[in-house]
């Protein structure tokens, strides 16, 4: 998409607007053609292109990690698996370090979460416009205008994506809960905890806060990160559209904010993989 042929809001808005299907109120089942008719959708729209990448990133993900483990051997490894083995013992050490109890789960789970969540955030150092213009210009060989095809390949600045995940964890952290301390020993963490019996309505304040907190805190710290990248990548794309001069300085810009953010993604991966297995270490422990 060019962008010398919308404004710079008109820029920024194309950018930020997911490609939505959904019930519109007036025109039934469409794919939305601005960010009003998608907000006119209401909850039940559903975000096409976070669904595509996020599941698609996830199928590559598996297909790497299965092909590494089908050509294993016990020999010298070969760089993917020496590359994987890598990662598998950094996630080890952490579920070490930080989870106590013994679950199965808690592992494999750390590391489909660190690759994850790390692919979905490396999506942002592709080129802001290189992919909504392609498939643009794609759909515009079958009479759509590209002005109003938006596509978002970062899932991880869409709330529904980062939401989605922190809510399937604190599921897993109310399922262990229940397991590990029973329906008494789970309702007496909530009203006893730490004033004691005679505290019961602040010990419930507090420890509903407490709990209600954490997916708010893993969804939203992922969310607010990347989004910020993302903006930050936009911003300097609209330079490339005024002069020479701050077409180069949009390129040093450009390389400098992708070198620093590198470091985001990869620390955004690693604080979601590490909060999860601390929330499911909480769940397993009792208190008497």
């Amino acid at each position: 998409m060019a962008s010398e042929s919308l404004t710079a809001q008109e820029y920024i808005q194309h950018h930020l607007t997911n490609l939505t299907l959904g019930w519109h109120p007036h025109e039934g089942l469409i794919i939305a053609h601005d960010a009003q008719e998608a907000s006119e959708m209401g909850f039940w729209a559903l975000h096409m292109d976070s669904m595509l990448w996020s599941i698609g990133l996830g199928y590559l993900i598996y297909r790497f990690f299965l092909k590494v483990a089908t050509n294993a051997t016990a020999g010298v490894p070969g760089p993917a698996q020496n590359f994987l083995e890598w990662i598998i013992d950094f996630v080890n050490e952490n579920v070490r370090g930080s989870f106590s109890g013994k679950n199965d789960l808690v592992a494999p789970l750390a590391l489909t979460i660190f690759a994850w969540v790390f692919m979905m955030n490396l999506m942002d150092l592709v080129p802001v416009d290189l992919i909504p213009w392609a498939f643009g210009h794609f759909m515009g060989l079958f009479g759509a205008d590209p002005h109003h095809i938006h596509m978002r390949v970062v899932p991880t600045t869409d709330p529904n994506i980062t939401f989605g995940m922190s809510l399937t964890v604190f599921a897993l952290t109310l399922y262990y809960s229940f397991k590990v301390k029973g329906v008494n020993g789970f309702v007496g963490e909530l009203t006893l905890q730490p004033f004691g019996k005679f505290g019961m309505p602040a010990n419930l304040l507090l420890e509903g806060i407490n709990l209600l907190s954490k997916p708010l805190s893993l969804s939203l710290r992922l969310f607010g990160n990347m989004y910020a990248g993302e903006m930050i990548f936009i911003l300097i794309a609209l330079t490339y559209g005024h002069s020479l001069i701050l077409a180069g300085s949009g390129i040093l810009l450009q390389l400098a904010w992708a070198i620093f953010h590198i470091l985001i993604i990869t620390l955004q991966a690693f604080i979601f993989m590490v909060l999860t297995i601390v929330y499911l270490d909480m769940a397993h422990q009792t208190h008497h």
